[in-house]
């Protein structure tokens, strides 16, 4: 366990990072869910301004964290050094066996579901069978180094760009159907929610498009220069998503009448199309379907190698302060990458991928998530009371009313989640607090070998 990590991403690595393992797919298909919930284009819009600022103050309080503590393991090393062990090894417990390998899990299937519309996937398996290989390959290609895994990040997401930026453009230039007119129309939300319900449960639907915004800190340890590339690839990385979402957000309703956004059913893909298809066939005809079908591979593919390499940089640092399993510290010597710990985050998606409950358990954790995310947030006031003189090469912009809007409208948030969906919050809840036991576990192990 003498190896280090060494520090081999750049500022358009670390940016490539932050803009790339948010974006997935939630940008083509959670704005008919919102619609469905507010009924009126011009809301839909609202709501994901609001999730963007939203997740930029919690980018802009991790940005002041990640320049103070540059650390491989993120959201687990302010965690520790804010609240102590318990809540740093929580943290962890849920990020190791379902935050990371979920999310992988869930862009690894969600892109061979895109695929199988343009290639028949019974060749391999079916598409389980088609998630596990691709989780293999790019697991195996985040192995090699890290210098290697950021430039294929960075390669990927510039792609992934240049894709949606000439998918929206090509709607408004192109589109047989636009029309000014469709941002007056309305119709009545059909969910079943009114009010600050509706907004809410529509805010948290943006902001799963939005996530991801938290995994540069995870690799902060690799990061060169990272007192000023951290705070400057999270700034500039969410500027460029809230760019790309408004754009691509405007361009849906500008092609479509309100009611083709609304029962647009991505669950149901290719039945029933996504709303990003429709759009795009307005301009590019049937071959729309195809090349939608593509760029959500390929936008996944750069979600889930992003999610990959940064993952499994949690299990790594907390093995190193002996709260895990040993040998997840472990980094190999030709490489200089935590191998053990990418394996293993690799069999435990594959394993979720194969079991098709992956989504299910990721909705369990949200709650548990957003409880992190305002408890890190809250760190940055911590650690001004605790280190006032402590050198700090970026400050939260904003400060304190930045990270306290943040931190009001994510207990909000929460408030509103258990009262949409009281069952899957508790048992997040639960599946967090089931970590417990096992941290008194690991702290007795490494009270007896240091005594």
């Amino acid at each position: 366990m003498s190896k280090e990590l060494v520090r081999g991403l750049g500022l358009v690595d670390a940016a490539s990072i932050v803009v790339g393992s948010i974006i997935g797919t939630g940008v083509f298909l959670k704005t008919a869910t919102m619609a469905s919930l507010l009924g009126n284009p011009m809301m839909v819009l609202l709501v994901w301004i609001v999730a963007g600022l939203l997740s930029l103050a919690g980018a802009l309080a991790y940005a002041e964290l990640g320049s103070l503590m540059p650390n491989a393991g993120g959201e687990y090393v302010y965690l520790k050094e804010g609240y102590g062990d318990l809540w740093a090894f929580l943290y962890g417990w849920m990020r190791f066996w379902i935050g990371s390998p979920g999310s992988i899990a869930a862009y690894a299937v969600g892109a061979m579901t895109f695929m199988s519309g343009m290639v028949d996937l019974s060749f391999v398996g079916g598409k389980a069978a088609a998630a596990v290989i691709v989780i293999i390959v790019f697991s195996s290609l985040n192995c090699l180094s890290v210098a290697f895994g950021g430039k294929l990040q960075a390669f990927m997401t510039i792609l992934k760009l240049l894709i949606i930026i000439g998918i929206s453009f090509g709607i408004f230039l192109f589109s047989s159907t636009g029309s000014m007119s469709h941002f007056s129309e309305t119709s009545p939300g059909v969910n079943g929610f009114t009010g600050w319900s509706a907004f809410g449960s529509a805010t948290l639907a943006a902001l799963w498009a939005y996530d991801g915004w938290n995994n540069l800190p995870m690799v902060a340890g690799e990061v060169k220069n990272p007192q000023k590339n951290i705070p400057l690839a999270l700034g500039l990385g969410m500027l460029v998503i809230l760019a790309i979402y408004g754009v691509t957000n405007l361009a849906y309703f500008y092609a479509l009448p309100f009611t083709e956004v609304l029962t647009s059913n991505s669950s149901d893909f290719p039945d029933a199309l996504p709303v990003a298809t429709k759009a795009a066939l307005t301009f590019l005809g049937t071959s729309g379907i195809t090349i939608l079908s593509a760029a959500f591979v390929f936008s996944a593919l750069g979600a889930m190698n992003g999610s990959i390499m940064t993952g499994a940089r949690v299990p790594y640092a907390m093995a190193r302060d002996g709260l895990f399993f040993r040998q997840l510290g472990n980094v190999s010597e030709k490489s200089m990458v935590p191998v053990v710990s990418v394996i293993i985050q690799g069999i435990v998606s594959m394993i979720l991928a194969l079991s098709g409950t992956f989504d299910q358990l990721t909705d369990y954790v949200v709650f548990s998530a957003w409880i992190f995310y305002a408890m890190v947030t809250g760190v940055v006031f911590v650690l001004r009371k605790r280190l006032p003189n402590a050198p700090r090469s970026y400050k939260t912009l904003g400060y304190p009313i930045v990270p306290v809007i943040f931190i009001v409208l994510a207990i909000l948030l929460l408030i509103n989640t258990v009262i949409t969906n009281p069952s899957g919050s508790m048992i997040g809840l639960g599946f967090i607090l089931a970590g417990v036991p096992v941290y008194f576990i690991f702290k007795r192990t490494q009270k007896m070998k240091h005594s």
